[in-house]
């Protein structure tokens, strides 16, 4: 299958005689030829930027580009992906912060890379996402979210969708339990597909921890069975990259999480417990942050609906 091509998007629906239940957001197949160079812009690579370089043992680690990122003022960690192996290097980030904008999009350019997607894992309450500033610096790129959310994108998606950047995916799991629309971005399984997986968790899991369950249609019934059911069961070296934290931490793998998370390896009635016993103030952010997430980060309430992800 071609998945070549920039600026365009579609929905293929799910074959209906195919075992998987999902479905995929393609590039639409174009004709290399026909599309401008991407440009390079070299350009020197300073500090501001907390960074860490993906690595692991398959072959197909090369195609893929990694950048994790911080926020200090919120903890938040983003994350760059591409595709450095197709001729355009399509990319996307993962929980941008309004704040760092300029940053990210600065060194989307250095690297030469055509970003494609700004997504996000659910609707923060403790920051105000970047995807609507993206959009108005870059145009064409799309705004993601899960349909669940309720939340205003230009692309609506569910568990089971895969999105393609280049040749590599992001599977879509459902995740919630911190909010209702939460999700988790899966690299794909496959042998062309870089390995050891990676799984973006947003607040869902936290190394050594997890998102508070007490607001935003919030479930500690359902964060420990979409934790314990969608993220414990990959493999145990695949590799779990929070939306935040606090303690310094910048990776952990699901075999460590099933070790040592204090939330997460009690039973469901001792998580439960423990999540009704938090007595954690009031997010600080959330009366600005929530609203303004609702409608891709920009406070604009005439912005046309998202769309849904055909299926």
């Amino acid at each position: 299958m071609l998945r070549i091509g920039v600026l365009r998007f579609v929905a293929l629906p799910r074959s209906s005689s195919s075992s998987s239940s999902s479905s995929s957001l393609l590039f639409n197949p174009i004709s290399p030829k026909s599309l401008p160079p991407t440009p390079v812009i070299r350009t020197k690579l300073v500090s501001r930027y907390r960074t860490m370089a993906y690595t692991a043992s398959s072959g197909s680690s090369s195609k893929l580009l990694f950048r994790q990122l911080f926020e200090k003022e919120s903890s938040t960690y983003t994350y760059l992906l591409a595709d450095v192996s197709h001729p355009y290097k399509p990319a996307l980030l993962i929980d941008p912060v309004d704040k760092t904008v300029d940053r990210d999009i600065s060194l989307v350019k250095e690297l030469g890379l055509k970003l494609i997607y700004a997504m996000n894992t659910h609707v923060h309450a403790d920051h105000v996402t970047g995807t609507g500033l993206i959009k108005t610096k870059l145009p064409g790129v799309k705004s993601v979210i899960s349909k669940a959310s309720k939340s205003k994108a230009d692309l609506l998606i569910e568990a089971g969708d895969q999105i393609y950047f280049g040749d590599l995916f992001l599977e879509v799991r459902a995740t919630p339990g911190h909010t209702l629309g939460c999700l988790t971005y899966v690299t794909g399984d496959g042998p062309d597909q870089p390995q050891p997986r990676m799984a973006f968790t947003g607040d869902a899991l936290l190394i050594r921890g997890c998102g508070r369950t007490d607001f935003q249609g919030g479930s500690s019934h359902q964060l420990y069975n979409s934790v314990h059911s969608q993220i414990f069961t990959l493999p145990k070296d695949t590799f779990i990259y929070p939306a935040h934290d606090y303690k310094g931490f910048t990776v952990s793998t699901v075999g460590e999480e099933m070790l040592y998370n204090p939330r997460l390896t009690k039973d469901e009635e001792g998580f439960k417990s423990i999540m009704e016993n938090l007595k954690l103030s009031y997010p600080k952010m959330i009366d600005i942050a929530v609203p303004a997430n609702m409608v891709c980060g920009l406070q604009d309430l005439s912005e046309r609906p998202a769309e849904s992800v055909a299926k």
